[in-house]
């Protein structure tokens, strides 16, 4: 089993900026990706950024420029820097993680979700 804990939520003002932290524990081996996903009231969940076991990133449009998705691999953690978050970035945010087992076999692990809010 896959455990993961997100911190670094909370309420900046337009402008502002937030760094996500997702730690990963348990049966962690064979890790394909880690990333961020968010869901604002009445919107469809989506793809913020993920990473790949092998550091390849991956941005939905509307954030590149000004997320920066890492990872330390000694903490088994993820970081999601946030810089000039706007209005529109406010959400729950979910972190993400994929574990291969073969060939086009995956299984997705899902954090609680931590709160971003930000005002204009």
């Amino acid at each position: 089993q896959v455990q993961l804990v997100e911190s670094g939520g909370g309420s900046v003002q337009a402008g502002g900026s937030l760094r996500l932290s997702c730690a990963a524990s348990g049966s962690i081996l064979s890790i394909d990706a880690m990333g961020w996903y968010r869901q604002a009231p009445g919107k469809q969940r989506e793809l913020v950024a993920h990473i790949t076991s092998a550091g390849n990133t991956i941005y939905v449009d509307s954030v590149k420029g000004r997320f920066t998705i890492s990872r330390d691999n000694t903490k088994n953690t993820v970081y999601l820097q946030m810089n000039s978050l706007q209005p529109e970035d406010t959400a729950v945010y979910y972190c993400n993680l994929r574990k291969r087992y073969g060939v086009g076999l995956t299984s997705n692990y899902w954090g609680q979700g931590t709160q971003v809010t930000v005002s204009s």
